[in-house]
């Protein structure tokens, strides 16, 4: 019996061969078997998307625009982010692997979220985004560290400058577990004690169902598996 895939590509390559001749646009295009590239699970009737990574970065995107620091950094979070938010606000992005991105108002660099090259209390405006919960996991080449997570929390927690805000984000869920060596995911009462003397002064909520609540309780992080918890954290001056 032949698989859907196998059927889907079948049907693919007759419908090729049926319009080859018309998608050349009398010369138009050069449209060649060898050049197929098949598309076959893209028509759908909605546009799908990961709802941690569109949902968690609009998120911290709004909160810059809001906020309006004078300059930001931030370890490691999705490179859409700085890409994109960069081009309001002056961004330094810092990577355990660097990226080698060229652009305006943002600059790449190498540093250990477990060490970070800054002093104490001197960052005013800082995001860590959907990345502690690999640290010490092994999956980027970063060593093995059980209490990794912990470490960069608490490095995180030491940068931050008095009046200065975190965005942070994790996986969140009823019930604190690690799928080894993906993630963590963690509870909401482990993150609010993780940085126990920061205020918290917005909680946002990806749920398991790709919802996105701007303000959330702790009761609606319990009931989810996996979802995504973004914390806006502020240090007392």
């Amino acid at each position: 019996m032949k698989s859907e895939e196998m059927a889907l590509k079948e049907q693919f390559l007759l419908r090729f061969l049926e319009v080859a001749e018309q998608l050349q646009d009398g010369g138009r295009f050069l449209c060649c078997k060898e050049d197929l590239h098949p598309c076959l699970n893209d028509a759908q009737g909605t546009t799908p998307f990961d709802a941690h990574y569109i949902y968690h970065t609009a998120w911290a995107a709004r909160v810059l625009a809001r906020t309006r620091p004078a300059s930001h950094i931030d370890i490691s979070s999705s490179l859409y982010f700085v890409s994109i938010a960069s081009a309001f606000v002056p961004i330094t992005f810092y990577d355990y692997r660097p990226a080698p991105l060229t652009l305006g108002n943002l600059r790449c660099k190498r540093a250990d979220l477990t060490s970070l090259p800054f002093a104490d209390e001197s960052v005013d405006s800082l995001s860590c985004m959907h990345v502690v919960e690999h640290i010490g996991l092994e999956r980027y080449g970063d060593p093995f560290s059980p209490q990794g997570d912990i470490a960069a929390m608490r490095e995180l927690a030491r940068v931050l400058g008095r009046g200065g805000r975190l965005l942070f984000a994790v996986p969140i869920g009823g019930v604190a577990k690690i799928h080894y060596n993906a993630h963590r995911i963690y509870t909401y009462s482990a993150v609010l004690e993780a940085f126990g003397f920061l205020y918290l002064e917005e909680f946002a909520l990806v749920t398991d169902r790709g919802e996105f609540i701007a303000h959330a309780s702790e009761a609606e992080a319990q009931q989810q598996k996996y979802g995504c918890g973004c914390f806006l954290f502020r240090k007392q001056k």
